[in-house]
């Protein structure tokens, strides 16, 4: 085995264990300092892609989030219910619905995210420099890691 193949594997194992890990933390000190409960990961997901994405349809939230459009359409009706999301009619073509957020879960998202940024900036307080000078540096190949674990699912 050679010495990038070993770094490789050293990496993606370390990763492997680590990232689903820190994901459930953040996610269990969220929903604990949450005022309301914490929507499911699904929901949190659809409904961030909306805000970035305002009127994308089913089909385009189902292929960007690596769904299907049945569950996703499952997902829009019920957080449409909810007065989470709103469905408008494309002109052209009534087939198609838009989706939209409502002001509530924008507020919703905007809470979590600042708990969610907070969580970690509390913890990057105990780190070293050294430590958070690396984890800044690792950012770029993270978002390329991202990218390509995305692609060639």
């Amino acid at each position: 085995m050679s010495d990038h193949s070993a770094r490789t594997d050293r990496v993606a194992s370390g990763l492997a264990a680590c990232l689903p890990a820190l994901h459930r933390a953040m996610d269990r000190r969220v929903a604990r300092a949450y005022h309301v409960p914490k929507p499911p990961e699904a929901q949190l997901a659809l409904l961030r892609y909306v805000e970035g994405h305002d009127g994308a349809t089913v089909r385009e939230a189902a292929e960007a989030l690596r769904m299907k459009p049945n569950n996703v359409s499952a997902l829009v009706s019920l957080l449409t219910e909810q007065g989470e999301l709103e469905r408008r009619q494309d002109g052209a073509d009534r087939r198609i619905a838009h989706l939209h957020l409502t002001a509530t879960s924008r507020r919703r998202i905007a809470d979590v995210r600042e708990l969610e940024t907070g969580v970690l900036a509390e913890a990057l307080l105990t780190l070293t420099d050294g430590e958070l000078d690396a984890l800044g540096s690792a950012l770029s190949a993270l978002g390329s890691l991202q990218r390509a674990v995305r692609d060639d699912g």
